[in-house]
């Protein structure tokens, strides 16, 4: 017999394994993300796929892969921190204060997306001036050096939380969203087309549970919903983030600043939702992986 405490760190354990895994694969594609929300000057006259080609043509292969080791470092307890208090927040929302429904998933989901935000930002913050660097130009030498360098010229323990305001703002409803979306469909499909969409659960037959495929499309449907409501936030957040980094940083000093800066000097598309289409591609999949993954660990787990 293992302690419930135990079987969800060890959930939590398996998915942030996967979470490193998934986040290596789409690594190219993050550093492009990156380098089109903020517009940088050496690929700022190219679109996604001509960044794609462009970065391994200047920088090599590896420069596809700059900041990923930053975000290894992030990544693990993030996945772990949002999953395991997710399931804390909804219990102490349906317990303790005694809301339940659909409205505690979406509250939950937000409250666990941001506490693994605040907790791992700073790690955010030095993958993404990492991931700006291109070749020649670095003023970074490696995840150690940011640190102390941000530290020592960026107000120390602030210069970490650059963009937090955008960055929780966002988070909010992208969490809540993506566990909301994601339990209303499962709700809906179990109760309304269980033959069609649920099997017995392995571990308890008379327990309906979605079947593999009907996961992942719930999955990839929430991350879509959730990622077009917030990506402005996320394109405010990188820019807060680079702070110095960027030639017209000092028109980047708030959320409201930057949002109005990047919407009068590139617009709407080529702007605010710049590097959007990649964003469905990198974070549509992983979302439907992750979800997949945490229900068939919750039932491999006897944990539904």
């Amino acid at each position: 017999y293992l302690h419930p405490t135990f079987v969800l760190m060890f959930l939590c354990f398996c998915l942030g394994v996967a979470g490193c895994c998934a986040k290596t694969t789409i690594a190219p594609l993050d550093r492009v993300k990156i380098l089109l929300q903020a517009q940088s000057p050496h690929y700022k006259h190219l679109g996604v796929f001509s960044t794609l080609r462009a970065v391994p043509q200047k920088e090599g292969l590896l420069g596809l892969y700059k900041g990923n080791g930053a975000m290894m470092v992030r990544i693990f307890p993030y996945g772990a921190i949002q999953f395991m208090a997710f399931d804390k927040y909804k219990k102490l929302l349906s317990k303790q204060i005694g809301i339940s429904g659909h409205i505690h998933r979406l509250m939950a989901g937000s409250m666990a997306g941001m506490t693994a935000v605040i907790c791992t930002y700073p790690l955010d913050v030095v993958r993404a001036r990492l991931a700006f660097q291109v070749k020649g130009d670095h003023r970074y030498t490696g995840i150690a050096n940011a640190f102390h360098t941000i530290y020592l010229k960026e107000g120390g323990i602030l210069g970490f939380y650059r963009g937090l305001t955008p960055t929780l703002i966002g988070m909010a409803p992208y969490a809540g969203l993506s566990f909301f979306t994601f339990g209303t469909l499962k709700s809906i499909g179990l109760k309304h087309f269980p033959e069609v969409l649920g099997r017995p659960s392995s571990d308890n037959p008379d327990v309906l549970i979605l079947k593999t495929h009907v996961n992942l499309l719930c999955g990839g449907a929430a991350g879509t919903i959730a990622q077009t409501v917030s990506y402005p936030f996320d394109v405010a957040r990188r820019r807060m983030q680079l702070g110095s980094v960027l030639p017209d940083s000092e028109k980047c000093v708030s959320l409201v600043k930057t949002l109005k800066y990047v919407y009068q000097q590139y617009g709407v598309k080529k702007g605010l939702y710049r590097g959007l289409s990649l964003n469905y591609i990198r974070c549509v999949p992983s979302q439907a992986v992750a979800f997949t993954t945490y229900e068939f660990m919750k039932q491999l787990l006897h944990l539904n």
